[in-house]
């Protein structure tokens, strides 16, 4: 499956970009773009112009992450630019921002990026960084249906995704679902979250978007491993009553992680006097970046008019 072929440079402004199969083994919206595809009238695109793109169908095929390197942290622009990085991914996120990217051939100001989870995040919105725009498609979509944000910023570790490579760009994930499955409410409650992006980029186009007093979300501010062992093995698993329950506080010496004789080690924060919420609890991929979850402080936001202004920048000025 490859971009729609044929259209006009100069519609851009009316244009979404959204891309599945960015993790090839995540096979619930790759197979609701190709419904798409062949019956547009499926999605509820509020008027807007759609490019459908499969992010690494080389991993799709195998159905797999990735191949080579993940692909969501391959659009770093220093590792854009490095003629010696000819990875598949990297390769992979040049052709896509030649083809439709904010400068390329049939030039998209907005993505989003459609992923699921084997964690139990339930239908939400990641945030990277604090560009006014995203902010304010991300408030818009809140209001609209009530989805968790989850804000990811300040983790050195974890750059070059691809959202960030457009001048708007949300990822929606949705879970839990097992690795190459296919389920029906994984991919309704997907089809949800693009609707609702659809209608706030079409109000904003049409200088209607009103955004809420204040914006709800979670902001990372760290990550914990499981404990190891000296070998490196985990030494622990995720404790029965933390697993799936993502965006649930989590205090002191609440139970965290489960050993084998029954056992349970509490959870020990660096700072006690802040309430801190867990995210992506036992994600599977994730388990190679040493994170068995991350840590996020909640909080609202006032919406600024400065974030409507923005987003409305980049619909009528890519």
């Amino acid at each position: 499956m490859e971009p729609n072929q044929g259209q006009d440079r100069g519609r851009a402004a009316g244009r979404l970009l959204l891309v599945a199969a960015t993790h090839g083994n995540e096979r619930n919206a790759p197979w609701l773009l190709e419904q798409w595809r062949r019956r547009p009238a499926l999605l509820a695109s509020a008027g807007l112009e759609l490019e459908l793109v499969i992010g690494n169908p080389t991993a799709l095929a195998a159905n797999r992450r990735y191949i080579e390197r993940d692909l969501n942290r391959s659009f770093a622009p220093e590792l854009l630019a490095d003629p010696g990085r000819q990875e598949l991914e990297v390769q992979r996120a040049r052709e896509l921002l030649r083809q439709v990217g904010p400068a390329g051939e049939r030039a998209c100001p907005v993505v989003l990026d459609l992923h699921s989870t084997t964690s139990g995040m339930g239908n939400s919105l990641v945030v990277y960084g604090r560009r006014p725009a995203d902010l304010a498609l991300a408030a818009a979509i809140q209001a609209r249906i009530g989805l968790p944000v989850y804000l990811h910023e300040a983790d050195p570790a974890q750059t070059g995704f691809l959202v960030e490579r457009w001048p708007c760009g949300l990822v929606i994930e949705v879970g839990p679902v097992a690795q190459g499955l296919l389920q029906a409410s994984i991919c309704r409650q997907t089809e949800l979250a693009v609707e609702a992006a659809c209608q706030s980029l079409a109000a904003a186009a049409a200088g209607q978007l009103r955004l809420p007093a204040g914006l709800t979300l979670h902001r990372h501010i760290g990550s914990l491993d499981l404990p190891r062992d000296d070998q490196g093995q985990p030494a622990a698993a995720i404790h029965p009553l933390r697993q799936n329950r993502d965006w649930w506080p989590l205090r002191g010496g609440e139970p965290l992680f489960w050993h084998a004789d029954s056992t349970a080690a509490g959870f020990m924060p660096s700072d006690a006097s802040r309430e801190q919420w867990p995210v992506f609890i036992n994600e599977a991929a994730y388990g190679e970046k040493n994170i068995a979850l991350g840590l996020t402080q909640r909080e609202r936001w006032p919406c600024e008019a400065s974030w409507v202004e923005a987003l409305q920048n980049c619909l009528c000025h890519a």
